[in-house]
């Protein structure tokens, strides 16, 4: 059990002081440069202000940070413990005989924990506000290059039947999915399991309901069959107005708490659930990789000031964060094409960097 007095307080103090610290900056420089881009996309419009540029910034901004919050305690953790070691604090805490393990510890927990918040909390508060800056957006520039395409692709189903759609266009109004120029293809496995076609269905307008769909000026035709005119009608569906815009968005859009039923759906419609479920488990795998920021940070701080060199080997601690960063982008990207295992893919970087970070310290600490 890990005790912690008024030195282990003392010390996360401050190094979540620091961290506190490189957030207020990234934060300020993630804010500029996304109003920067805004305003070269969005504010090609005449009657958008610079308030709601702004406003569309701060929808925007938490999801960029939260991507950058391993670096973040990265530097804020090593501006802490280099300040300090600056001060000869650390040197009078190890001098008085109190290994660097009894005050780095208690702060990577510390870490793990924050790590564990950003997941269950944050993220989702991210992804939300993220969906509604993607909604805002698009309502500015509802009348602007009109001519991209919005077609759309979905499929859902059962064990028994698989429905596949597509419409024209959509869009979204009070929080109802509105597909336009629909067709929807319906499949039944037959005695042997097999996939057959059974009809046709061809809408004006189709919303999304609370478990079905409803269309309006329908056409069914079943094969073998005359087409049969109706002006509504209603099929059942898996999907909900959320689940359905999850369809349209990337596995980092969707907040962690839904990542398990969008897996589910997923399967359920026949398609490969791999880019969810690694984003399931590199989430899972976030407070890891906050607790080995903070192991890395300190392991590269220790150095007596004295001696020199602590300026290079904190500039090579930030480089190591760099390398493992990257190092995560390249493991999702071989999972993602199957070269690699998910879990492997997800586990690995987070678990190498609290190795190295373990090992480099009790390099430092016990010789």
């Amino acid at each position: 059990m890990i005790r912690v007095g008024a030195l282990e307080r003392y010390v996360m103090t401050r190094a979540f002081g620091g961290v506190g610290a490189a957030l207020a900056v990234i934060a300020s420089v993630v804010v500029l440069v996304q109003f920067v881009d805004l305003s070269r996309s969005v504010g090609v419009r005449a009657d958008t202000t610079v308030a709601q540029l702004f406003g569309l910034t701060l929808l925007r901004a938490p999801s960029v940070i939260l991507v950058l919050l391993p670096f973040i305690f990265l530097f804020g953790a090593m501006a802490a413990y280099v300040g300090l070691n600056r001060r000869s604090e650390l040197v009078a805490m190890r001098a008085a005989g109190v290994s660097a393990w009894r005050f780095i510890l208690p702060t990577a927990g510390a870490a793990l924990l924050a790590g564990a918040i950003a997941v269950g909390a944050i993220n989702p508060l991210a992804a939300a506000l993220n969906a509604r800056f993607e909604r805002e957006r698009a309502e500015l520039m509802e009348n602007y290059l009109t001519d991209v395409p919005k077609e759309v692709w979905l499929r859902q189903g059962d064990a028994n039947t698989q429905i596949v759609i597509h419409a024209r266009a959509r869009d979204m109004v009070e929080g109802v999915v509105r597909l336009k120029k629909v067709s929807l293809f319906i499949y039944q496995k037959n005695a042997q399991g097999l996939l057959e076609f059974r009809r046709r269905l061809e809408a004006e307008e189709a919303r999304l309901m609370p478990g079905f769909w409803d269309l309006r000026n329908v056409r069914e035709a079943t094969a073998g069959e005359r087409s049969v005119r109706s002006e509504r009608l209603t099929i059942r569906s898996s999907l909900d107005s959320e689940g359905a815009l999850e369809r349209f968005s990337s596995p980092e859009a969707i907040a962690f708490w839904r990542l398990p039923s969008a897996i589910r759906l997923t399967e359920q419609a026949g398609f490969t659930a791999a880019p969810y479920e690694l984003r399931l488990h590199q989430l899972l795998a976030t407070p890891v990789l906050f607790a080995a920021m903070t192991i890395l940070a300190a392991a590269f701080s220790l150095r007596l000031a004295r001696l020199g060199g602590l300026g290079g080997l904190a500039g090579a601690g930030v480089a190591l964060g760099f390398v493992f960063f990257f190092f995560n982008e390249f493991a999702g990207a071989l999972a993602e094409a199957d070269i690699i295992p998910l879990m492997l893919a997800a586990w690995a970087p987070p678990l190498v960097a609290l190795l190295c970070g373990l090992t480099l310290l009790c390099y430092t600490e016990d010789g």
